[in-house]
């Protein structure tokens, strides 16, 4: 049996930092939490705790910690109160719902991620990529914000394989206005006093506008899709067409917009964020890009990949794999205590907020042999069976692991294929990365980086 929180048991609390050292921490860890998590784990060990005023905050930097809250104890956690801003930006979607709405919402959309589905999804993923390679190559080469393409690559593939509708025009708009919209959240989060969303302050009203515009879209995708019939082939179909064992009753229009919102962000957001720091990472490791382009080409010659092809491009996987294990996307993930509990002998009482932080994670000495290097083969399958389960958890675990990790790694694979088949990357003259730890971990001032034409 798990081990649990007992009468009987000594109530020890996790190492921390005290006195002026714990109120800079505080006082940094919003400004750079990047910075301030490592340091926190490294002089005080992998289960920490830091005070945030009337906050009390775990830091779980251990396998087994993972495990304890996202696998073998997932009923005792929630979704922290700091998601309180993704869920005024996203309403009751799968990131964001609890308990019996969460199970029901899972079950509606879990179809669409089958793998049947996939070859219908990966051709349009190759289309779409084609198209823009076409327009990369009409343009020729130059420095080019591989971020912002892959945004708007990435929102085309959700809107074509989710939604049955492009939304390329919109690109540029739903990109600036995720941002904004993300940048709230983050701070609203961050924020000891938080003023409510409906206060009509500066940043709020930036915040209310930017949602606005973002709903305008999905409200006309929906809008769209009711009006020349529901066709349930694809996940916006799929959600239409449901109906409630118990009542019969389908989705409202509300439930609808809360999913597509949902998935803009986590279908669209991540994936292009994944992407960039594959191509970043390539193209400060020259000798490694070479490598991978010679497997490339000779797994699929001039032709584009296919899901057949995967099993040929493992070395794409791998990459792809590393990057996320150098840049997650999602680098952290926070859950509120229902109860108190014992992870791995440290007390956690009722109400406590855990942070996992794959950021950290991903880099413990303890599992990864000179953790900051670019290593892919890391994720050979030998060295990956290897490692304790739980070290690497990029689509997170347990009962909430990411519904579209299976969509997203099949896009990561194809789309990197197709982008190192036509064109190599370099470094940008003068650029230095800086990472904005949001709420995706995504490049600050976007990705510009050198493409040259290789036919």
């Amino acid at each position: 049996m798990s081990a649990t929180l007992t009468p009987t048991m000594p109530p020890q609390f996790a190492p921390g930092p005290t006195g002026l050292k714990r109120l800079r921490m505080v006082k940094e860890s919003s400004q750079d939490p990047l910075r301030i998590i490592p340091e926190l784990i490294r002089d005080h060990g992998d289960v920490a705790r830091i005070r945030f005023f009337w906050v009390n905050y775990h830091v779980v930097n251990h396998p087994e910690g993972v495990r304890r809250v996202l696998v073998e104890n997932h009923k005792n956690y929630i979704k922290s109160r700091n998601y309180v801003g993704l869920k005024v930006l996203l309403g009751q979607g799968l990131l964001t719902a609890e308990g019996e709405h969460w199970r029901r919402e899972r079950k509606l959309a879990q179809p669409a991620f089958h793998r049947e589905r996939l070859q219908g999804f990966a051709d349009t993923m190759v289309d779409t990529t084609d198209q823009m390679l076409e327009r990369w190559s009409a343009e020729g080469g130059g420095i080019r914000d591989v971020h912002a393409e892959m945004m708007r690559l990435t929102l085309r593939i959700v809107g074509l394989t989710l939604f049955g509708a492009d939304l390329d025009g919109d690109a540029q708009d739903v990109g600036r206005a995720l941002t904004v919209a993300l940048t709230w959240a983050n701070r609203h989060a961050e924020s000891l006093i938080r003023v409510p969303w409906w206060v009509p302050s500066g940043p709020n009203l930036r915040f209310l506008a930017a949602k606005r515009s973002i709903v305008k879209v999905v409200q006309r995708v929906i809008s769209e899709r009711r009006s020349r019939g529901v066709d349930g082939t694809d996940l916006l179909g799929m959600l239409m067409s449901a109906r409630d064992e118990s009542d019969g009753k389908g989705m409202s229009d509300q439930q609808l917009l809360d999913e597509l919102l949902t998935l803009v962000l986590a279908g669209h957001e991540t994936t292009a964020n994944a992407l960039s720091f594959a191509l970043y990472l390539l193209a400060q490791h020259p000798e490694q890009a070479r490598a991978l382009e010679a497997q490339i080409d000779a797994a699929l010659g001039e032709a584009p990949p296919t899901l057949a092809d995967l099993p040929k491009l493992d070395a794409v996987r791998m990459v792809a794999e590393e990057a996320m294990r150098l840049f997650p996307p999602a680098w952290v993930m926070e859950r509120d205590a229902l109860e108190d509990d014992l992870i791995m002998g440290h007390r956690v009482p009722k109400g406590s907020t855990v942070g996992l932080f794959p950021y950290t994670l991903h880099r413990h000495p303890a599992y990864w042999n000179e953790p900051e290097r670019f290593d892919p083969s890391r994720f050979e399958k030998a060295a990956a069976e290897a490692r304790p389960k739980h070290v690497y958890f990029p689509f997170g675990g347990g009962p909430r692991f990411c519904i579209g990790n299976a969509f997203a790694m099949m896009e990561l694979q194809l789309l990197l294929s197709m982008i190192l088949q036509r064109f190599r990357v370099a470094p940008a003259p003068g650029f230095q990365l800086e990472l904005e730890p949001s709420i995706t971990l995504r490049p600050a001032a976007g990705m510009p980086l050198t493409l040259e034409p290789r036919r």
